[in-house]
């Protein structure tokens, strides 16, 4: 592991992070309940891909707001999180298009969205970047879930289920880039103002993230005919019971308390080492600065 000058330990210096330059779905639109056939199961994972280009736009700049001075490991992971991020936001516009393609109004989603971010960006930098941490944290964990355990996408559109597993190879892949940027920016603050503005952080990001994502998948299943218990009865059944997956990440997401918190503490790369053979055609050499930027 890599340990900063304040003793705080952080990204493994053997792991590299690697862009997959990969288009999915664009010859073949996928069904309108494309898991399964379960329209529960799929407006959870829609309303989630809805929030993905203006979120991953915003981690963007909150981390790169703080690559100034940067130590050249870090300068290199900020650079490959930065192409990554530009990658997912351009699939996830992609995938939404045929999301609206098949007649949902996402418009109440994507204005939820950039109503808590215009919340976010008239807070100091310092503070959007600790809200991208504890975002990071989240996306990791779900992630992890997924590549874990393959019931999750069990029965989804092949192109689609390749989507989401190409995004969680390379979310667990620089799940710690924002926390060693956090480090290195708070590298003159006392570590107990550190862990209270971090902590302070999760609870507001968790209460946000929680409550718009439910009212997303409540619209969406909506425009479904899908309301009232039959809704909040089935997400409730889906997210916490069977799979389950916001249950399962409950525990990792207590660990983001400890004030020895660091993403690498769980090593996860046998999951990346698992999925990413579909993908290695894809990966990006050091040479190549820049994705394609076509959202087409």
């Amino acid at each position: 592991m890599s340990v900063s000058n304040e003793g705080v330990l952080m990204t493994p210096t053997d792991l590299t992070i690697t862009p997959r330059d990969r288009r999915f779905g664009r010859d073949r639109r996928a069904q309108r309940h494309w898991l399964n056939g379960d329209p529960i199961a799929t407006a959870f994972f829609n309303a989630l891909s809805i929030t993905f280009p203006r979120g991953e736009a915003f981690f963007i700049e909150s981390v790169r707001a703080f690559r100034d001075g940067a130590p050249g490991q870090l300068a290199r992971e900020i650079a490959a999180f930065t192409r990554q991020e530009v990658a997912h936001s351009r699939e996830h516009v992609a995938f939404n298009r045929q999301v609206t393609d098949h007649g949902y109004d996402v418009s109440r989603l994507d204005a939820d969205v950039t109503m808590v971010l215009e919340l976010a960006r008239q807070r100091p930098p310092i503070i959007s970047l600790a809200a991208t941490m504890a975002l990071e944290h989240f996306t990791a964990i779900l992630a992890h879930q997924l590549l874990r355990d393959s019931r999750y996408l069990d029965g989804a559109n092949p192109e689609v289920a390749a989507l989401w597993r190409w995004h969680a190879v390379e979310e667990i892949e620089h799940k710690g880039v924002a926390h060693d940027t956090w480090v290195h920016a708070t590298r003159d603050w006392p570590r107990f103002r550190r862990w209270w503005v971090r902590s302070m952080m999760m609870l507001v990001v968790t209460r946000h993230f929680v409550h718009h994502r439910a009212r997303g998948m409540m619209d969406l299943l909506r425009q479904d005919g899908v309301t009232g218990s039959a809704a909040w009865g089935g997400l409730l059944r889906y997210a916490l019971l069977r799979p389950g997956i916001l249950r399962r990440v409950a525990l990792p997401w207590l660990g983001y308390f400890r004030p020895n918190f660091y993403p690498w503490a769980v090593d996860d790369r046998d999951l990346i080492a698992s999925a990413d053979t579909p993908y290695a055609a894809a990966r990006m050499d050091d040479r190549k600065d820049k994705l394609s930027p076509s959202m087409a």
